[in-house]
């Protein structure tokens, strides 16, 4: 219940103080069984399903598989989850023959007295419009490659979906491998298929009477790319806009060299034994085989790699390895003696979700809302996105995942920089959708967006807190104090110098709201006064003086506007929750306490009344999948685990979680990872908790049923 229901007429001072200071946990470490945990999570396939694509992969490279193991059936996934083969490395940038401006797709609003420029969005076949849609669409990430099995009937005809015999597909999550199972006309054919974990490469072993009689081959076949928003990323048809030209090394090896407009990559193969590899059209190339088994490796690169590459044996062993020492080094939940029927969901969830972030969002670029799979937004990342893909890494055991990402601000960090000035801000101004250049596509909504900006703070201090340490300050100090900068010089003084508030143009992180009339919302404001104090201490902890206008600045944000014993979702905004349209999109005021800790601005009596008012009030069908953990965020610090769980596993097509663990959201996005990576951010807070509270798994009901088990979690702010 919240804190005002167990302490009927106490003082805010000391409701504050019982359920949000600082909270250490009282479990004891318990010896989990890992191995038995993730395995009896495994999952299996047992019909064709197109919502039920298996991928493997390293964080920096994934390849996604159908029901045979590979990518036979392509086509016939392009509207479940898409068979991809993507890299942080692999984008292409359609040729700007029209020399068009980033410029050109500038549009102006008053601030402060100044017009300010944001790259936005036109109507028309303008030149305004083209620039805009250029620099939007390049560069788009690639899909590299498909490669599938060619397998034909006695008769001669290529084999279809339907004609897949008893199939049977095992991700074995502990190991890293994809093992499948089917027959074609009574023929036995098996596949095993990993991706190595430090190169982006797969291997394959393929076994099956069809090889001898010339009936299974590999085919590997290279498209063309795709300017298209949320797009498979296949454009087969454009034979003549790109380029493969085989290169036969020896009698197991060869390569691929891969061309489109400006844009080049290599793909080499290795394979065992007796088989041929031949162009047998453009693009297309073939292994055959005369024995009864087709092993191979097959290495994607953006430049020739001369070295001989890993068999499938040692491939395999180098996963083994790999994934045993990631499972047994990150944080662990066991649901098994918890008596709720909702226990073994939540156990499914986080166990998928670890594995799918690892493969998906571990690498060292942010990663685009659908992974390595299928491009959204062209492929691009979208940096207010950032902290649902990675912020729980830190909490799980594995800060590094996170340390690796946050080195890519540096990268960006003059763009960054000429994006403030350009506006005449101080500091940096961090863009929205990105491609790994770091410019900001030109959008309507995007550009005006402001919560991404605080979130280098937040994982930085993740860091930090991890690895307390003189090299982790100095290695990020530029970029914290250069955002607190912008931060600080974003908020407006009123006319008596003391309060600061957040003024239009802005998009608040509930993007219905108007940028021209949107002022003070209640979570930016919160994320601003917990970002600027974080800031502050950086310069604490290396002996320097604080910034005197960053406290001004902090101390003057004014509390959140409320109504009737409710916060409302921006300043002066009477029907927040009246109005159809104000109850759409992100409930982002339940991200002001749970996302983050309590701030001495917000009355705890009625934060839980807003709580309550959206869980009844929402429309829920407008949400998206981490809008579901980020309400149960903040339940758990409210003390109300009932809601948080109601919340968690809110039955609404959004928090679908697929039988691969995906979170599908829509038939546009069959696949969409801050979903992911928010269940286990909201799952380590329910069970280690924050820093303070005296209660153990302060997320479950105290109702007997509930004996949840965790090791390796570590408590939030």
């Amino acid at each position: 219940m919240c804190p005002m229901r167990l302490c009927g007429s106490k003082t805010k001072l000391f409701l504050i103080a019982l359920a949000f200071t600082a909270c250490q946990s009282t479990l004891k470490p318990t010896k989990i069984d890992r191995l038995a945990l993730v395995t009896r999570n495994n999952v299996v396939v047992e019909q064709p399903d197109t919502l039920a694509s298996l991928s493997v992969g390293n964080g920096e490279f994934a390849f996604t598989t159908d029901v045979t193991g590979l990518q036979t059936f392509y086509k016939e996934y392009e509207n479940g989850v898409t068979l991809g083969t993507q890299s942080n490395w692999g984008w292409h940038t359609f040729p700007n023959t029209e020399n068009y401006q980033v410029m050109e797709s500038a549009k102006y609003s008053d601030y402060r007295g100044r017009k300010v420029p944001y790259l936005a969005q036109f109507s028309g076949d303008g030149r305004d419009a083209k620039a805009a849609d250029y620099f939007r669409e390049n560069p788009q990430r690639l899909q590299l490659g498909v490669i599938r099995l060619l397998l034909k009937k006695a008769d001669g005809t290529e084999v279809k979906l339907a004609d897949i015999e008893s199939p049977k597909q095992l991700l074995n999550l502990w190991e890293g491998r994809i093992s499948s199972e089917f027959s074609v006309e009574g023929q036995p054919v098996k596949v095993e298929v990993f991706c190595h974990q430090q190169k982006d490469m797969v291997s394959a072993k393929i076994s099956s009477p069809l090889i001898e009689k010339g009936q299974l081959k590999v085919e590997w076949i290279f498209p063309y790319a795709v300017p298209v928003n949320t797009h498979s990323g296949y454009d087969f048809a454009s034979i003549d806009k790109h380029v493969s030209k085989l290169e036969k090394l020896d009698d197991t090896s060869a390569k691929i060299l891969r061309t489109l407009d400006n844009d080049h990559y290599q793909v080499k193969l290795n394979w065992e034994g007796q088989a041929v590899l031949d162009e047998t059209e453009k693009h297309h190339f073939v292994l055959s085989a005369k024995s009864g088994t087709i092993s191979f490796s097959c290495l994607f690169s953006p430049e020739e790699k001369p070295e001989a590459l890993p068999t499938f044996a040692e491939t395999e062993k180098n996963n083994i390895e790999s994934w045993k020492n990631l499972w047994e080094t990150s944080g662990m939940v066991d649901f098994s003696e918890c008596t709720d029927p909702r226990a073994k969901e939540l156990e499914r969830r986080f166990v998928l979700s670890q594995y799918l972030t690892k493969i998906q969002n571990s690498g060292s670029l942010p990663p685009q809302e659908t992974g390595l799979v299928y491009n959204s937004w062209y492929g691009k990342a979208h940096l207010e996105m950032h902290w649902w893909h990675s912020a729980h890494f830190a909490n799980w055991g594995h800060p590094e995942v996170l340390d690796k990402q946050l080195e890519w601000y540096h990268i960006i960090y003059q763009k960054a920089l000429e994006t403030a000035q350009l506006q005449g801000f101080k500091g940096i101004r961090w863009p929205k959708m990105v491609g790994p250049e770091g410019q900001n596509s030109p959008s309507g909504v995007g550009s005006y967006l402001i919560w991404q900006q605080p979130h280098i703070i937040y994982m930085a201090e993740q860091l930090y807190r991890s690895n307390p340490s003189a090299e982790i300050l100095n290695k990020y100090k530029d970029l914290i104090f250069a955002t607190a900068d912008f931060m600080a010089d974003f908020a407006v003084p009123d006319s008596t110098g003391k309060v600061y508030n957040l003024l239009p143009p802005l998009i608040p992180a509930q993007e219905h709201w108007k940028r021209e009339t949107t002022m003070n919302p209640p979570f930016e404001l919160a994320y601003w006064h917990w970002a600027l104090g974080v800031a502050q201490e950086w310069h604490k902890r290396l002996n320097q003086p604080v910034d005197a206008h960053w406290s001004d600045v902090m101390n003057g944000l004014p509390a959140p506007d409320q109504e009737n014993g409710v916060y409302l979702g921006i300043a002066k905004a009477s029907d927040s929750y009246t109005n159809p349209k104000a109850i759409t999109d992100h409930p982002m005021v339940t991200g002001t306490v749970g996302m983050l800790p309590m701030w001495d601005k917000v009355d705890p009596e009625v934060m839980c009344n807003t709580l309550k008012k959206v869980m009844s009030n929402w429309d829920w069908l407008t949400t998206w999948g981490w809008d579901y953990p980020m309400v149960a965020m903040c339940a758990t610090r409210l003390n109300e685990p009932e809601i948080a769980l109601e919340a968690l596993l809110k039955n609404v097509q959004k928090n679908t979680y697929l039988k691969t663990g995906h979170n599908y959201q829509s038939q546009r996005l069959r696949i969409y990872l801050p979903g992911n990576g928010g269940f286990l951010k909201t799952i380590a807070l329910m069970c280690a908790g924050w820093e303070g509270c005296s209660v153990e798994n302060p997320g479950f009901p105290k109702d007997g049923k509930w004996n949840v088990k965790w090791e390796g979690l570590t408590k939030d702010f």
